[in-house]
């Protein structure tokens, strides 16, 4: 028997929408703010020579344009004052959540309730400014050493280094607003749109191939087809869920007894999210984002690492595979679940896993069947990413819509739409609640008093 909200989940309606003023509102508001994002990515940075602009960005492809690019929504190409995206915020949040689980005064630090959350918070826009400086001058250096600016010099790193870190930190601004006032979340929205900005111009280059002859019919058929099957796969791995059965004891509140209950401890198959593929990705760019940064003059050492650890190369594929699959683990162990803490809250709460005893047991439980887990989960987050590598690499198929580009669009797509049925939800249910005292101050106001019974 399905329950009452999802019966009220199946009969959302546009009428339903069209009712939701608050609903709509957000989402205005939302769209505003992202349109605002994407306006600043063509405002470029000053003193820049856009002539050789985009041929030094093509021969940066690989590394800075790599996943930087990604996130940038092409305001990395045209050199936005938006030109580092949010990447530094992501960057600093991960390094600080990792920190909270492994340092002891951090970790007490985020159990002190919503002041603990805003110093966390605080500390990680810290982290942000600091990634965001080094980032900035890195690229100012860049730009230099490409010969891209009008007046090279200290003046010109300055203004390239506020420039950007100012465009970064009013794009996290953006994000927070978006999260309290708007819909979904205001960081993976920003993201979102920046993937999504560039996939017309990337089907638009991959069809004028295809009339051109360079590439032909089948192969464009069967990226589409690929492309469709991999949005699938991801979207049922996203959703997949490994439900352990919890029991609750038999209590008494007062003077009634309430049965026991059971119920279901949800585990993803992928508790990390796309955070593995991202620490893994930024980890394989950095040998060839400081060779482009040190103006390609590399030495013998540089030389060999970019060599074997290049794009498509085969160590490159292996180690990503590997580092994909010790992140998956190392990040939900630490951060997404943590077992210990899981039990103890089951054991305050009285529930316990049938045949298993409360405490240490039940977190050894949950270790072995998390662990078992994320084999699935992990192996399925290293062959989304490898696919495209392994396609432009070996087949030379210019598959645009990347491993990770895939993992955050749908995510953040379910995730947003999650919410959208949430606050429809609590909009029916506020209705419903209307109407139900409507009617009692109806029925009380439209009773009668009794007439005295007529004389004869």
């Amino acid at each position: 028997m399905a329950s009452a909200a999802e019966q009220m989940a199946a009969n959302l309606s546009w009428s339903a929408f069209g009712k939701a003023t608050e609903l709509r509102q957000r989402i205005w508001f939302t769209i505003g703010l992202l349109i605002i994002y994407r306006l600043g990515t063509y405002i470029p940075v000053p003193g820049i020579d856009g002539a050789a602009l985009r041929n030094f960005m093509d021969q940066a492809q690989a590394g800075i344009g790599g996943i930087l690019s990604m996130f940038t929504g092409g305001a990395l190409g045209r050199m936005g004052v938006f030109a580092l995206g949010i990447m530094p915020y992501i960057s600093a949040s991960i390094i600080v959540q990792l920190l909270t689980s492994m340092v002891p005064s951090l970790e007490q630090l985020k159990k002190e309730g919503e002041q603990g959350r805003k110093k966390i918070n605080q500390y990680t826009r810290y982290g942000t400014v600091a990634l965001a400086l080094f980032q900035a001058y890195g690229l100012a250096k860049s730009l230099e050493a490409g010969g891209l600016a009008h007046d090279p010099g200290l003046f010109f790193q300055a203004s390239v280094v506020i420039t950007l870190v100012g465009g970064t930190m009013f794009l996290m601004w953006l994000g927070e607003q978006i999260t309290a006032r708007g819909i979904g979340n205001g960081i993976s929205l920003i993201i979102f749109v920046g993937i999504v900005a560039e996939i017309p111009a990337a089907l638009a280059n991959f069809f004028a191939q295809g009339r051109s002859g360079a590439i032909s019919t089948p192969v464009i058929l069967g990226v589409i087809v690929m492309v469709v099957a991999v949005i699938a796969f991801v979207v049922f791995m996203e959703r997949a869920l490994r439900k352990i059965r919890i029991q609750y004891p038999r209590r008494q509140v007062g003077m009634k007894i309430y049965d026991g209950q059971s119920s279901h401890l949800p585990i993803k198959v992928n508790p990390a999210g796309v955070i593995p593929a991202i620490f893994a990705s930024s980890l394989l760019l950095l040998p060839v984002t400081i060779s482009t940064f040190s103006g390609n003059q590399t030495g013998p050492v540089m030389s060999t690492i970019l060599a074997y650890f290049g794009p498509g190369q085969p160590l490159y594929l292996i180690f990503f595979a590997g580092m994909i699959v010790f992140f998956a683990y190392f990040y939900t162990h630490n951060v997404s679940f943590k077992s210990d803490d899981v039990a103890e809250n089951l054991k305050n709460q009285g529930g316990f896993v049938p045949g298993i005893r409360p405490g240490k047991r039940t977190e050894e439980y949950l270790d072995y069947v998390v662990n078992r887990v994320l084999v699935i989960g992990a192996a399925y987050l290293a062959a989304v990413c490898l696919l495209p590598e392994i396609l432009r690499s070996q087949w030379s198929v210019p598959f645009y819509f990347g491993g990770t580009s895939v993992l955050i669009v749908v995510s953040v797509t379910m995730d947003t739409i999650n919410q959208v049925q949430s606050h429809l939800l609590a909009h029916q249910y506020e209705g419903l609640i209307e109407k139900s005292q409507l009617r009692g101050k109806r029925k009380e106001g439209s009773a009668k008093p009794r007439r005295a019974p007529s004389r004869r």
